[in-house]
This record gives C-alpha cells, structure tokens and sequence, in this order.
C-alpha cells in the first residue's frame, strides 16, 4: 500500500469493507425514511445497522479481519485472510466476546503467526 499514507496499514479487509457499506446503506436508509416520515422504516435503518456490525464481527471471527497494529506489508492486501483469528486475537474485544484468547491470556501465551503463501 503506497501512495500518500506509506505503509501504514488502515485495516482495509473483507471484514471492514462489508460491514462499513452495510452500516452506510442502513444510515441512509434510516434517514430517508425519518425526512419520509415513516418510523417503520427508520427502525428498519437501525435494524440494518446493528446487521453491519454483526456481519463485521462474524467476517471478523471468521478471519477476513485484522489484528490490532500494523501488519507486515505481505499481508496488507484488503482479502489477505487472518490465519491467527481461529486462535484469537490479544486484547480483542470481539474476540474475547466469542470467547477466543482468553485461554492465551490466562496462560500468558501469545497466538502463533503462520505465513501467508497467497492473497487471494
């Protein structure tokens, strides 16, 4: 990733993408429906939104997300998938809430970081 931001790595996955472009679909439909004036489908909006987040922290889970920090450049591709996610991340809440990484964190172990051969 080059350009104007170097190499830091701003967490474009699967993950982010899916759940960033449900959240807005719900949002603009929640407004739309609020300037309409139909509360149904305000609600509806909302619904569509906490969807985004559920589908985020499942894509998350599932290991088309990011670990927090930096990834090495190799892995920076936006459908590069996390082979550590199924062990959990460290200090995740959302991997935490599914009960990942807690048996790391109890024992004092760190999750094992296997190399990606390919970006799909």
């Amino acid at each position: 990733m080059s350009g104007m931001h170097g190499d830091d790595d701003l967490g474009h996955t699967v993950a982010g993408w899916a759940g960033a472009c449900l959240a807005l679909v719900g949002f603009a439909s929640s407004g739309v429906a609020m300037i309409a004036g139909w509360p149904v489908g305000f609600w509806l909006g909302l619904g569509v939104v906490a969807l985004a987040a559920l589908l985020a922290w499942v894509l998350h889970l599932s290991g088309w997300g990011k670990p927090s920090g930096p990834r090495p450049p190799a892995d920076q591709h936006w459908r590069t998938r996390d082979r550590v996610a199924a062990q959990g991340h460290p200090g995740c809440l959302g991997c935490r809430a599914a009960g990942r990484g807690r048996r790391h964190a109890e024992l004092g172990l760190k999750p094992v970081r296997q190399p990606v051969t390919e970006a799909l």
